[in-house]
């Protein structure tokens, strides 16, 4: 049985800097798409869906993919933040997360490109919406769909290519009044940023195709604009796909490149996740099937990592941050399945999670018939 000594030393729980930011923990919440947005609108569901988690003891919560445009949106449910009512309806939810939560907020920025205009998940998600039931013209670096059944993307011209990047400011200077702590770029799953990054995809002839050289230009242009727009002092970062596990797509050592070119811009971490681009991938998940990718490009770039997949016991966490495979651990399905899990993680690892003082009463601690052993080295 570990001793109170034990308390502070876990490297899950200890603080961590980005930027002029300061986490309490290396605990996030993923973003999360809801699919529950009205016109972009944030609903009761992510007063409630995120609320709950801003009091959860994570260090860092994420809102979910949230378009800047609406054509950039995957389906009709999803969030957005590219009109006043979007920055209206957020501003709200955010408000409540803060007069009652610990965590700090930040938000995805995404473009869905040609993955966009699909059904709800439960409505037949995966099949993209036909004519008749609201589907709208998606875009991409190439007219190449994303599978058989889909439709052809347009392809984006230069003012289209000025246009969303327009539109990734703009949400950006929303995000900015909105006083998020953190913004993420998405640049993976298959998503717009990833289509141009990816010779699956990006078949174009010009500055934006072809080399590697010139698939990350939009990308880079992107995150350059935002960057200009963003408050120096607080962190930027962009999830990628470390690979598209396809034969030929983009790869581990591309990500290392893209890593590299992202923080000489002054990206302040990567979200490494994986695939995405497209159904012929071949994944074999497992617990922290994608750590190696984030620990090698921790390695070559010397860049803050974030990493996501199939981590959700609380050992396991531990180790990938005081191995010095990632900075910080992302967790999705688990913490939907167990919104409490910093809390007990804590108490696995002899550590400190923060509670609401509404629920401070159910903290182990306080349970001395309960958790007998915790009182007896505190």
């Amino acid at each position: 049985m570990p001793g109170k000594e034990s308390v502070m030393g876990s490297a899950l729980f200890s603080p961590i800097s980005l930027g002029g930011l300061t986490l309490a923990n290396r605990i996030v919440v993923s973003p999360m798409c809801q699919y529950s947005a009205e016109d972009g609108n944030a609903t009761d569901w992510h007063l409630m869906h995120l609320g709950n988690f801003s009091v959860s003891g994570a260090g860092l919560v994420m809102v979910e993919a949230t378009a800047v445009e609406p054509r950039g949106r995957i389906t009709y449910g999803d969030l957005g933040l590219y009109s006043g009512a979007n920055e209206q309806a957020l501003g709200r939810v955010l408000r409540f997360c803060r007069q009652y939560g610990q965590a700090r907020m930040g938000i995805q920025l995404a473009h869905a490109g040609r993955k966009g205009s699909d059904h709800l998940p439960w409505e037949e998600g995966g099949r993209p919406l036909p004519r008749q039931e609201g589907a709208w013209q998606t875009v991409a670096p190439s007219p190449i769909s994303y599978d058989e059944a889909w439709p052809l993307p347009q392809a984006l011209d230069r003012a289209g290519l000025e246009a969303v990047r327009e539109a990734f400011v703009a949400a950006t200077q929303r995000a900015a009044r909105l006083d998020f702590d953190l913004v993420e770029l998405h640049g993976a799953h298959g998503y717009l940023l990833h289509q141009f990054l990816s010779p699956l995809s990006n078949r174009r002839t010009d500055d934006y195709g072809g080399a590697l050289e010139n698939r990350l230009r939009f990308p880079l242009e992107v995150f350059s604009a935002v960057r200009e727009h963003w408050p120096e002092h607080k962190p930027l970062g962009v999830r990628i796909s470390a690979t598209d596990y396809i034969d030929g797509g983009w790869q581990l050592a591309d990500s290392v490149i893209f890593a590299t070119e992202l923080k000489k811009r002054g990206c302040d971490f990567i979200d490494v996740s994986g695939g995405g681009l497209g159904p012929q991938q071949r994944i074999a998940p497992g617990p922290g099937y994608q750590v190696p990718f984030a620990e090698e490009i921790r390695r070559q770039t010397k860049i803050t990592t974030m990493v996501v997949g199939m981590i959700n016991q609380p050992r396991q966490a531990e180790a990938i941050i005081a191995g010095g495979q990632a900075d910080l651990v992302a967790l999705a399905r688990g913490m939907l399945y167990n919104p409490r899990w910093a809390w007990h993680a804590a108490e696995e690892l002899w550590a400190e999670a923060s509670y609401p003082p509404q629920y401070l009463r159910c903290q182990p601690a306080r349970w001395p018939q309960a958790f007998p052993q915790r009182q007896a080295v505190e």
